[in-house]
This record gives structure tokens, C-alpha cells and sequence, in this order.
């Protein structure tokens, strides 16, 4: 592919997930490859999303674990939260090195600054400009900020993952992945943790049943829901902070988390300027990930679509660009099933067809599961667990969901099983290791 009109083959502006897991194989099948990245390297997901966030969530998963098994497990946990965020640190903080390290093992020049596309082969870095055939956007999303007076008081997720000190009163504004994790982790670690929604639901992408179960829970441990709360204002008072909601209502708190959703980063790129189409919801793309110019893609979080944007589904489009880049494929991109969880404890897993879509056409059958009666889950005492599985009128399992301390697992077990749909005669092909939640999660097939 090499080209000498230009500096690169391929050149990415930012560094995630939709970048480096196709741009490290990329570049070592010889193709000329830059990546410009204004922070860390890595993006959101390795150094303030999902790796610190389950670093921060696995004490919280212990606790639980000893809870069920209180009486055969004697002793009170409790978490030490600034033992927790040194922890956190050591096992993220390397990590932009160890991705940087891997892009340049195989040649890929590394750009520090901040990229604005000037033309459909030309990108200024600062005061410098670097050429390509080809440009990928990758530049995910930001936190969205609330616009009421006060905004600035509040914090966003990487403010709270970065707390030295847990505050005693922490409120937390949304209802979405963020809210209920955090309000989780919180909780557990000894905080008095408030929740205002905008609506009356909370996780409204997951299966209602479930998530009802998992917020009874937390309010049993002390976790207050406000909902239907529109919030008006954010003050202060001395080192407090006041949340004016719905008619003059107000909550005085420590410290509040904005947690109301996260917002793409298509502005200060140069998109109007070139003429690129986007929206409130990302870049606009075909099914190639192409733009409204033919010869820049657009790949991860940044993209406007309906697959959920998370960091799988952002893997495997920057490998699918790769297949392109590299000659492989021209075929457009054909997604899998994209799995998504939510680390509350219980956890609640899904992929595939909904139970909210099988119960609605009459073409699917719903079993679901009861978990805490089966034997598997009793070695670890799990009081709450349910799932559903969705199969077609061939018996192939389609879809499920699962509520449970280990329903990421679970579902990671089935997904080969939905995504290539396997019948009775492939499933009694796999003889998984026995006894694990994985042959226990087969078994319920």
C-alpha cells in the first residue's frame, strides 16, 4: 500500500481502541502507519474507563463473596480506599507506555499534539502538517456536562476514579452504566451515596425485571434513588455542596458526580471546516466506516450508530479497517453479537436478541433460569440470579441476558454459541472444564 505522495498510508487522530488493536497489525503487514494523540496513550478505556474501574470494583466483588459466605468465611472485610486507588495505579499506570511501546515495535510514528483536518489527505498538528492516503477519526467521546449554573462544581467518572480520599456524602446525577457502577463501588467502600435520575427508570437498555432487583439491593445497603428529580442548580455552601432539583427541592452533599452521559468529540477537529456530515450522536458513516469523504473513516466511540459503543464493538472496527487497509477484505462491515454489562454487584449481562424483542414476536422461545437453585451457584451462596435465554424456532440460541455475580462470564460463555449458532449437535461438541460457571452456564442449554 505504500504510497510516497504522502507521509502515511494510514494516518489516526487519536490513539484508543479504535485505533491501535488495527493499527499494531496494520503496520506490521509494512503499511506506513501515524497515530496523533494529544493525551495518554490509549484512550479513555485503559487509563480512566474500564480498566480502573473494575481495579476499583474488585474488592467490592470480594466483600460480596464474603458476605454470601458469612459464617463459613468468619470476619468483617471492609476497603481501604486509598489502598484501592494506589492499586488502581499500579495496574493502569504503565499502561500507556506498554500500548506506545507496542505501536512503535512495529514502526508507527507516534504524534503528541492535537489533530484538525485541513483537507481530505492533510491533518495540522500544532504548527505542523502531516499527509496521508488515508485518515481515520478516533477520537471517542467526552463526558457530557449538566448546563445549569453551579455546572463547574460538579465532577465527571475520572474526577471520582481519581479520589484520594472517598467523600461521606456522595451524590451522583444519571441513570445510566456510570451512575449505578459508581454508586455501587461507593457505597460498598463506606460512602453515603445519593442518586438523582431524570426519569423513573434507571438502566433502561437492560431488561427492567433485573435491573429492579439490582437497585432493591442497593437500597437495602443504604443507597438512596431520587427519581424524576430535574435538576436546577448545583451551589455552595462552606466546603458543601447544594443540588437544587424539581420545585426549590434541595440535597446537601460532599461532593456530586455528574454522570449524565458522555458526548462524542467531533468538535475543534476540523469536520465543518472540510465538510464532513455528523450529528449530536457522532460521525455519520456507510458501511464501510467510510465519512462524506471517501478516503477518511471513522471508527470507535466518535461514530454515529446503533451498535452500543463500547470498547468491543470499537476493537472490532478498527480490525475490520485493517482488513480493508490491508487489502484483505472490501466486503462491508458485518458486526457479531456485541455483548454489554453493566459492574453493579450482581452484575447484569446480555447479548443477542432482547427478552424485551422475543416476548414481543411470537417467533422466539424465552427459558429463563432461576440461578440461586442451581447447584453451581449455591457453592457461593448467590441470593439473587436470574436469566433468560432466547431461542429461534430451530432451537439456536439467539439472545440472553443474565443477572448474577458472574453473569459476564456467563454470557462471554455463550456467545460463540449465539453468534454462530450453534445446534444441539455443536453444543454436544464442547466438553468445557467441569465444575465452572462456564460448564454450568452450557448446561442450562
Amino acid at each position: 500500500m505504500a504510497n510516497t505522495e504522502y507521509d502515511y498510508d494510514v494516518l489516526y487522530i487519536g490513539s484508543g481502541h479504535g485505533t491501535f488493536d488495527g493499527a499494531i497489525p496494520l503496520a506490521a503487514r509494512g503499511v506506513k502507519v501515524g497515530v496523533i494523540e494529544s493525551g495518554l496513550i490509549g484512550g479513555t478505556c485503559p487509563n480512566r474507563g474500564c480498566n480502573a474501574k473494575i481495579t476499583l470494583d474488585a474488592p467490592v466483588a470480594l466483600t460480596r463473596l464474603a458476605e454470601n459466605l458469612n459464617g463459613v468465611v468468619n470476619g468483617n472485610l471492609s476497603i481501604d480506599w486509598k489502598a484501592n486507588e494506589q492499586h488502581k495505579h499500579a495496574v493502569i499506570d504503565g499502561l500507556p507506555n506498554m500500548i506506545g511501546g507496542l505501536m512503535k515495535s512495529v514502526n508507527i510514528d507516534l504524534i503528541s499534539g492535537h489533530g484538525v483536518l485541513k483537507d481530505r489527505h492533510t491533518v495540522t498538528v500544532d504548527n505542523d502538517s502531516k499527509t496521508a492516503e488515508k485518515i481515520v477519526i478516533s477520537t471517542g467521546q467526552h463526558p457530557h456536562r449538566l448546563d445549569i449554573p453551579g455546572t463547574d462544581l460538579a465532577h465527571d467518572s475520572e474526577d471520582f476514579m481519581n479520589l484520594t480520599a472517598l467523600p461521606k456524602n456522595i451524590t451522583i446525577i444519571g441513570a445510566g452504566y456510570i451512575s449505578l457502577e459508581f454508586a455501587t463501588i461507593a457505597n460498598a467502600a463506606g460512602s453515603n451515596v445519593t442518586v438523582l435520575t431524570h426519569g423513573d427508570h434507571v438502566l433502561r437498555k437492560f431488561y427492567q425485571p433485573f435491573v429492579k432487583q439490582v437497585v432493591a439491593d442497593l437500597e437495602k445497603r443504604g443507597v438512596v434513588f431520587i427519581n424524576n428529580a430535574k435538576v436546577t442548580k448545583f451551589g455552595q455552601t462552606d466546603r458543601h455542596y447544594n443540588i437544587e432539583y424539581n420545585d426549590n427541592q434541595t440535597i446537601t452533599t460532599d461532593w456530586i458526580l455528574d454522570a449524565t452521559g458522555r458526548i462524542p468529540n467531533t468538535q475543534g477537529i476540523g469536520l465543518d471546516e472540510i465538510g464532513i456530515n455528523y450529528n449530536a450522536r457522532g460521525i455519520e458513516v456507510n458501511d464501510h466506516l467510510q465519512t462524506s469523504i471517501d478516503n477518511i473513516y471513522a471508527s470507535g466511540d466518535v461514530i454515529d450508530k446503533d451498535q452500543p459503543k463500547l470498547t468491543p464493538t470499537a476493537i472490532f472496527e478498527s480490525t475490520y479497517l485493517m482488513h480493508q487497509f490491508a487489502g484483505d477484505s472490501a466486503d462491508p462491515i458485518n458486526y457479531p453479537v456485541i455483548p454489554s454489562v453493566v459492574f453493579t454487584s450482581p452484575r447484569i449481562a446480555k447479548a443477542g436478541v432482547s427478552i424485551e424483542d422475543a416476548q414481543q414476536n411470537g417467533q422466539y422461545e424465552v427459558k429463563t433460569n432461576h440461578l440461586p437453585d442451581d447447584w453451581y451457584r449455591q457453592v457461593t451462596k448467590e441470593g439473587l440470579g436470574d436469566n433468560a435465554l432466547v431461542y429461534d424456532k430451530n432451537h439456536h440460541l439467539v439472545g440472553a441476558t443474565e443477572m448474577s455475580d458472574q453473569a459476564e462470564d456467563a454470557i462471554n460463555t455463550l456467545l460463540p454459541a449465539i453468534e454462530f449458532k450453534f445446534g444441539p449437535a455443536e453444543l454436544e461438541r464442547l466438553v468445557p472444564l467441569f465444575p465452572t460457571i462456564g460448564a454450568d452456564t452450557l448446561g442450562q442449554l
